[in-house]
């Protein structure tokens, strides 16, 4: 696996909304989803707002990689449970980013009910390239 490139990472962070898509089996990609997605670090982090049954989050769990898209940077990504330690920061920089949507949106992305369904998005080592 690759690490983010500092540009990424600041043009992901910023985007308002990140598109994300698995893989089938036969490696191809299914319609992405738009989510949340936050900055912290040099990670990103997706987290389930409608729980652990969320179509497209149980797709990226059982597939463990997909391609995701925001501030005009495209690449294909690994899928992985984010460290528990890291959770609260987490919940802070949704809190951060998203706050102005108004609690009880924001209240769908942050706390102990969703800190199981949180997924850092590392680079796989073959990128798509920034658009």
């Amino acid at each position: 696996m690759t690490e983010w490139t500092t540009s990424e990472l600041d043009r992901i962070g910023g985007a308002e909304e990140l598109h994300i898509a698995s893989r089938r089996e036969d490696g191809t990609l299914r319609p992405s989803v738009t989510i949340w997605a936050v900055r912290l670090g040099d990670g990103v982090f997706v987290r389930s707002a409608y729980g652990p049954e969320n179509p497209w989050f149980v797709r990226a769990q059982r597939a463990g990689t997909g391609r995701i898209q925001a501030g005009g940077v495209e690449r294909d990504v690994v899928f992985a449970a984010a460290d528990p330690s890291e959770q609260e920061a987490i919940d802070a920089a949704y809190h951060e980013k998203y706050d102005s949507h108004g609690q009880d949106i924001v209240g769908t992305v942050v706390g102990e009910k969703v800190h199981a369904l949180t997924l850092r998005l590392t680079p796989a080592d073959s990128s798509e390239g920034e658009s």
